[in-house]
């Protein structure tokens, strides 16, 4: 009964045992199937993220290796020449001359010869006054004129008569003395009237209102028919001379000493007026004064200069922004402005040497002046620079001209 009722249980545990062995394999297998799996995906992803960095790294890696692949560049090349000095400053377009009209003698105004805006020349006519009333005083004094030339003439006989009585001793002295100053009286008399007439002639000219100056006149200020009074404030118009044409501007204190040394030199200081975004030069002239003291409160110094403005292109009162040419430095190493770097090391170009690789040469710079730039020390005439590019560049770099960048020409100086 022992041996059989133990011998099920054995045969149990063996039974269990097999399935346990058959199992085990089938798991192992599909673990490391998976596994494999997820071994080839990772590979695979690490792979294509290699061929990206490397993809990257290529042009990079062929500059470290020698220019394998040249990188394409803008080129410069150095050049021997002048560069001006400018001295840049703001300023405000004045007329030469500016003169308000006013009467001169009360009367009412009969009418104007000019339209508002209109440009006229000195001696031109542009106004007149009523001139009748004056007209009336020259002949009065004309009158009185004649009236005591006539006493004169008169006088003047009497005055003979006394002589000739006196010579006679038929009159008493004193009564050819009285009639001397009669005489005399009466000349004084006519200097007078003679004076009314001139007076009563220059008023009639002033009736005639003539330009004192060429310019131009600006907006009318009275209408004809108005009574006029030469007390009057206003003014009837005013013109402003434009031709020549002066601007007044400030520069710094600091360019006192290189403004004044050509001044005193007798040198003419070229000066160009641009318009308010630097984009259109109006005008160009030359500078005419210094004044004789420097703002205190904003350190800088008033400067006028003249301009012929045959084109009419500056106005008064317009805002311009002035340039003045004090000096020009000669037989200068000048590159383009893009050339220059800066960098921790400083100021610096990139040099093409004749292997067509990129040499970091450090410099000095000089003046700068539109797109160019002077050199003072660290490059020659004649070397090649490079203008555009050069941020991928790195020093002994290989490159190669962009618009020869399909062909197999090398960068030659």
């Amino acid at each position: 009964m022992t041996g059989t009722e133990s011998d099920p249980r054995p045969a149990m545990t063996a039974g269990h045992g097999t399935r346990d062995r058959e199992g085990l394999p089938a798991r192992r297998i599909r673990l490391t199937f998976w596994l494999l799996v997820l071994i080839a995906v990772v590979l695979a992803v690490w792979f294509l993220q290699a061929q990206r960095s490397g993809v990257h790294r290529q042009p990079a890696t062929s500059r470290h290796a020698g220019g394998a692949m040249p990188v394409p560049v803008g080129v410069g090349t150095a050049r021997r020449g002048d560069i001006p000095v400018y001295l840049d400053g703001l300023g405000s377009v004045t007329a030469l001359f500016t003169v308000t009209i006013h009467t001169r003698v009360d009367g009412q105004l009969m009418g104007v010869y000019y339209r508002e805006g209109q440009e006229v020349h000195a001696g031109d006519l542009i106004a007149e006054i009523d001139p009748r009333p004056f007209q009336v005083q020259l002949e009065q004094a004309e009158g009185q004129v004649a009236r005591d030339q006539a006493l004169l003439a008169n006088a003047r006989l009497d005055l003979e008569r006394y002589r000739t009585l006196i010579a006679q001793e038929a009159i008493p002295k004193q009564q050819l003395d009285t009639q001397v100053a009669a005489v005399q009286q009466t000349e004084a008399a006519i200097k007078i009237d003679q004076a009314a007439i001139d007076s009563a002639k220059l008023q009639l000219t002033y009736c005639r209102i003539t330009a004192p100056i060429s310019g131009i006149i600006g907006l009318r200020l009275v209408d004809p028919g108005n009574i006029i009074h030469a007390s009057d404030t206003s003014g009837l118009l005013v013109i402003a001379q434009v031709q020549p044409i002066t601007v007044v501007f400030t520069l710094p204190e600091d360019s006192l000493p290189a403004v004044l040394r050509k001044l005193r030199a007798g040198a003419a200081m070229p000066v160009d007026a641009y318009n308010r975004d630097k984009s259109q030069r109006l005008a160009s002239g030359r500078l005419l004064a210094v004044d004789n003291a420097i703002d205190p409160s904003t350190g800088t110094l008033r400067l006028k200069a003249e301009f012929e403005n045959r084109q009419g292109s500056l106005f008064p009162n317009q805002f311009v922004n002035v340039r003045l040419l004090a000096d020009v430095r000669r037989n200068q190493v000048i590159i383009p402005s893009a050339a220059v770097q800066h960098g921790s090391q400083g100021t610096f170009v990139y040099v093409i040497k004749p292997d067509n690789r990129a040499e970091l040469r450090p410099v000095t710079l000089g003046v700068s002046e539109g797109s160019d730039t002077s050199i003072g020390k660290g490059l020659q005439a004649g070397e090649s620079v490079v203008v555009d590019g050069s941020d991928k560049l790195e020093p002994g770099s290989t490159v190669i001209a962009k618009q020869e960048a399909t062909g197999p020409s090398p960068v030659t100086k």
